[in-house]
Formats: structure tokens, C-alpha cells, sequence
């Protein structure tokens, strides 16, 4: 590592967990100048609560983990405006209002848009995503006209829109093209336990099924959605959950190098001096052995504003996010996920050992070397694993063995639910 000198001031386009990460460590370790550009809200949200907020759990404000005034009393400016431009020659952000921002060090952290591929019908009202607040807000709007709802797409987003319209008791579609759900990550057994776990919530679980269009009535609002099967279901509303994509089209033909996000190397750097860019919205050009160039997960996005503080105010630091890991919640099954298993294994390159009790939704699959028995990952269903011990296991390159025989370290059980061990001869 070599020592960098601080920029003058910052500007961080995005005020999600990256971009507000990045500020609050450049704040622990210095003064400079700090200012935070956001169209979607003046403060700093958890994304992965809205679904709680509509269920009725929390509020909005809730979701905030700072006070307000958290802000001003750490002298970071925050700007509630849209940014539509970005000069780079002149080092300017113009906005929407046609305000023009200046710049010393640029930091780009603008998250991801839904991804729409072009239905027809896709603009009529009452079809969305779920990924900004807006998005709730319409969802909202939109919630006590709906009898119906189809939601396209069997992503993790897909499962939590099912689970919020069916808790204000909507009748939900839900349209998945695979043949079965989730199967290009979680493995035939898995997934078929998902599968059962939605069916037996309400849900009108499509597998193999993708969608051809949406009509709508003749206030212009969603009313029917059509099938490539030729099925047409009544959808008062629509959710479009088919993934994300980079949310970079205000900084095209800006001079950055873009392929689907804004290339960075391992430093966060862009192509041009004084820019970077981290969370969603940066492709990594190199990135590290079984990790994705772009990795849409909130602790990744954490993990690059950590680093990117490093950079910038004291030693020039590499991103090494370390172990893939992962978790999400499929209704009341809780899923994890920490290093590498695949939904279908290359023979060679990784066995597995499965193991689930009869008559509960719980799973546990460990994958590792057919050779060396080196455990690669591990994934749970239905059951708590403490994710510093499984990490720590992954270092150490434990086998498959070590870790059946001391898997107590990990079990993480919470009050209240059954304790589940798995055997090795239970297979």
C-alpha cells in the first residue's frame, strides 16, 4: 500500500449504503469538504426494509438509522436534487433545475434501476419495480384498488412483493420462466422446498412461464397481463422483478469507460483522475476468483465505501470483499449462503453433502473438493449459521469432516426454534 494525498473535497453522487459508508468514514478521519447528491430522498435509508414499512412492521422513519440532524452536526451537506450531466472536462454536475455542482474528487455510488426488456404495456400505470422509495409510495397508492396482482420475475425482489401484497390479502400471480424457482442458484432440492414454501402461502406460483405483454383499461392502467403461453390473467397491478441494471445513463458520453456499469479497477478508479465509483453501479475489470464484476448486494456496497475511505485519506487500499456470502428470506424460510455452492456442480470441481430432516423446511448443503475434502461453502434453509465461523473455516481451508464434527460452533438457533445438527450419515 502507498500513502495518497486527500482530495480538497468530495462529492458522492447516491446516498445509499456505499456512498454513505464512504462519507461517514471520511468523517471519522478528517474535514474535508463532504457532500452527498440524491433524487430519491434527503436521508439515508435500509432498501431492504421498505417491504416491512408496507407490511405494517415499521415506519418509513424507521428505516433511517441517523436522526436528521446526524448531518449537519457532522458537517456533511446533503443535496436532494437530480443529476442529469456530468462534464467532465470542467469537473461539473448539472442537475435537472439546471443547478451546476462542482467537483475536486467525484465519487459515483448511484445504486441500480429495475431492468425492463421492452413489453408491450410496460409503461401503463400501476407497473413497477420495488427498489426505490418511490416505489412504495406508488405501490401504496396503487394497494387498495388491487384485487389482483401478477408479479414477473422469481428473484428475491419477486418473493418480497409476493409476500407484502398477499399480507393485505391480494390475490398474486406470480410468473417465473424457469422451471423452477430460483434454480440457476440454489440447487434442485432447495429450490423445489421454495417452490412447495410459496404454493402454500396462496400463491399462484407459474413456473415456466414468461411474460408477453400487459393491457391496460382505458384510464391507461393496468388491467389484464398476457402470457407467452397465451394465458391472460386479471392484473389490477404489475411488478416488473427481473433484475437490475447499473443506473448509469446520466453519465454516458461523459468520457468514462462503461460496459454495463462504470468500469473501476481493483482501487475503485475509473479511466479518468479523480473519479471513482462504488456500490451497484461499478463493474469491476478484474474482478477476484468466483466473484462477479457486478455485485448488486448491500455488503458489497458497504464493504467499497470502506475501502474507498482508506484510499482516499490515508494508504491506497485494493477492494478484497473476501468470501461470497449472502442471505434473504423466501416468506418465513431464512436462506444463507457463504462461500461458493453451485446450483449444479461440475463433478471434478466440487462435491456436495445434502442434508434435511423429514418432515421440516430445513436444509443444510455443504459443497467441497471431491480430493482434498476442503470445504468451499455452505448453504442453509430454515436455519441460522454464524457467518464468522463459517468465514473463518473458508480461511482455513477446513474439511468437509472437520466441519460436520464441529458444527455446534456455527449452529445459531434463536430462542424459540428447534436445534437441527446435521450428521454425516444422515445422507
Amino acid at each position: 500500500m502507498s500513502k495518497t494525498t486527500p482530495p480538497q473535497s468530495v462529492v458522492i453522487i447516491g446516498n445509499g449504503i456505499s456512498g454513505i459508508t464512504l462519507a461517514r468514514h471520511l468523517r471519522k478521519k478528517s474535514a474535508i469538504p463532504i457532500r452527498i447528491i440524491s433524487e430519491e430522498t434527503p436521508y439515508f435509508f435500509s432498501r431492504t426494509a421498505l417491504m416491512y414499512v408496507f407490511m405494517g412492521h415499521m415506519r418509513f422513519e424507521d428505516t433511517q438509522p441517523y436522526e436528521n440532524d446526524f448531518w449537519k452536526k457532522n458537517n456533511i451537506q446533503l443535496i436532494h436534487k437530480r443529476i442529469t450531466r456530468v462534464d467532465t472536462q470542467k469537473k461539473l454536475l448539472l442537475t435537472q433545475d439546471a443547478t451546476e455542482i462542482s467537483y475536486d474528487t467525484l465519487v459515483i455510488a448511484c445504486g441500480s434501476k429495475p431492468n425492463r426488456f421492452g413489453w408491450p404495456g410496460q409503461d401503463l400505470k400501476a407497473v413497477q419495480g420495488l427498489y426505490h422509495k418511490q416505489d412504495l409510495e406508488q405501490l401504496e397508492k396503487w394497494s387498495s384498488s388491487i384485487k389482483e396482482a401478477t408479479i414477473v420475475g422469481g428473484g428475491l425482489i419477486g418473493v418480497e412483493l409476493a409476500e407484502m401484497l398477499h399480507s393485505r390479502g391480494k390475490k398474486v400471480h406470480f410468473l417465473v420462466r424457469e422451471k423452477s424457482f430460483w434454480d440457476h442458484i440454489l440447487p434442485k432440492e432447495e429450490s423445489e422446498m421454495i417452490n412447495q414454501h410459496i404454493l402454500a402461502h396462496g400463491i399462484d406460483l407459474q413456473l415456466n412461464t414468461e411474460l408477453h405483454s400487459i393491457e391496460g383499461d382505458e384510464r391507461d392502467r393496468a388491467k389484464t397481463i398476457v402470457t407467452k403461453k397465451g394465458d391472460r390473467i386479471p392484473s389490477q397491478w404489475v411488478g416488473l422483478t427481473v433484475g437490475v441494471s447499473p443506473n448509469i445513463d446520466f453519465i454516458k458520453n461523459s468520457g468514462l469507460e462503461l460496459g454495463r456499469g462504470v468500469k473501476v479497477n481493483c482501487y475503485l478508479e475509473t479511466n479518468l483522475k479523480d473519479i471513482y465509483a462504488i456500490g451497484d453501479c461499478a463493474e469491476q475489470t478484474q474482478p477476484l476468483p468466483q466473484r462477479r464484476s457486478i455485485e448488486a448486494v448491500w455488503y458489497t456496497g458497504r464493504m467499497m465505501g470502506e475501502t474507498l475511505a482508506q484510499t482516499l485519506l490515508e494508504n491506497k487500499t485494493p477492494y478484497t470483499p473476501g468470501h461470497w456470502f449472502n442471505s434473504a428470506k423466501f416468506f418465513d424460510i431464512e436462506y444463507q449462503t457463504y462461500g461458493m455452492v453451485s446450483a449444479h456442480p461440475d463433478a471434478e470441481e466440487e462435491a456436495q453433502f445434502f442434508w434435511k430432516p423429514k418432515k421440516a423446511n430445513v436444509s443444510l448443503r455443504f459443497s467441497y473438493h471431491p480430493v482434498s475434502e476442503k470445504l468451499l461453502g455452505v448453504l442453509a434453509l430454515g436455519t441460522r449459521i454464524r457467518h464468522h465461523v463459517f468465514d473463518r473455516w473458508l480461511e482455513e481451508e477446513r474439511t468437509l469432516n472437520y466441519v460436520l464434527t464441529h458444527f455446534s460452533e456455527a449452529a445459531f438457533d434463536p430462542e424459540f426454534y428447534p436445534n437441527f445438527k446435521p450428521k454425516r450419515n444422515a445422507i
